[in-house]
């Protein structure tokens, strides 16, 4: 689905995760229980854009919509890794001044992408992870949480059947245990991009990463160009997907490049950058991006993405299937 106008006075778009999402496998009550969170975060930042407020402001409320929600692999929702616990990654760009904060591998924080606009705001830093970004958080005010909170049935159960099936094939696997990823799990990264009133760009991106991951395995989500970017003098871009495929695309400075050295619209920047960039190398995802008129694009080469946009005079319009973009 691409949304393109000649001019609107601001924008937004959203994603709650890409992957082997399909309809027969949703029922109904799920499948609005998704479609009104994705609505509810969009409007959330579209106020935040009507009343005059930055797209920074509006796509970390956007995302922290999702965050608080345990549909999506992000704060609440967050997936468990190997060992039982929750490692959260998250990042925010002002494509105005390229300004970027980050934070990898966080355990007790609500709304990691609040942390991350900190570390952007207050911080001379770029990227902070673990223990050390908590440190910052609580010296900063923020308040840590038991591990407890992030703890959920479904994801509980998603990492048993991937323990399961490193038992049965004897083997250490990752993700879901299954890399082509045929499978019905889903990737649950959640992200928002926005253009504000005075033309200014931003892009937020928050996950808790792969089931049953281990070692600390950090993904794109918290690298600056392959999961988020945002430049006001091409686009901003938030992505979801396989992790790894994705930082060796660089995905989201990808989209930016193809507009900046080749002069590509957006639209097809960002289907190119899905397709024969990522698709590639065998990668699996999609991305939102939107630019400095307000066109938005969303991509993907999987079954399915929680994907919306929302732009003045029109009613929120969201999707989850391919053929809810026919």
């Amino acid at each position: 689905m691409d949304h393109a106008t000649t001019h609107v006075p601001f924008a937004i778009a959203v994603h709650g995760g890409a992957g082997a999402i399909r309809k027969e496998k949703m029922t109904p009550e799920k499948e609005t229980q998704y479609q009104e969170r994705l609505v509810a975060s969009l409007q959330v930042g579209f106020e935040l854009l009507d009343s005059g407020r930055s797209a920074i402001d509006a796509v970390c409320k956007a995302v922290n919509v999702m965050e608080d929600s345990p549909l999506f692999n992000a704060g609440i929702g967050a997936v468990y890794t190997h060992d039982g616990g929750h490692e959260q990654d998250a990042c925010v760009m002002d494509g105005s001044n390229l300004a970027v904060g980050a934070v990898a591998g966080v355990r007790h924080i609500r709304n990691p992408i609040d942390l991350a606009r900190l570390v952007m705001q207050d911080s001379p830093h770029v990227l902070l992870c673990g223990d050390g970004a908590e440190q910052f958080a609580v010296l900063h005010g923020m308040s840590l949480e038991e591990t407890s909170y992030f703890d959920t049935k479904h994801r509980r159960t998603q990492l048993d059947k991937a323990i399961a099936r490193e038992e049965e094939q004897g083997k250490v696997l990752f993700g879901d245990g299954n890399l082509d990823h045929s499978s019905d799990e889903k990737y649950g990264t959640v992200g928002a991009v926005a253009m504000d009133r005075e033309g200014n760009l931003a892009a937020a991106t928050s996950t808790g990463g792969m089931t049953n991951k281990r070692w600390m395995r950090i993904g794109d989500t918290p690298v600056i160009g392959a999961g988020t970017y945002a430049n006001n003098q091409s686009c901003a871009v938030s992505a979801t997907g396989h992790g790894e495929f994705i930082m060796r695309s660089v995905l989201a400075f990808e989209v930016h490049a193809l507009m900046t050295y080749k002069g590509l619209p957006l639209a097809e920047a960002a289907r190119t950058a899905v397709n024969d960039r990522l698709g590639a190398i065998g990668g699996t995802g999609g991305l939102i991006a939107i630019n400095s008129r307000g066109q938005i694009a969303l991509p993907f080469n999987t079954p399915g993405m929680y994907r919306g946009w929302m732009v003045p005079g029109c009613e929120p319009s969201v999707g989850i299937y391919r053929e809810d973009d026919e």
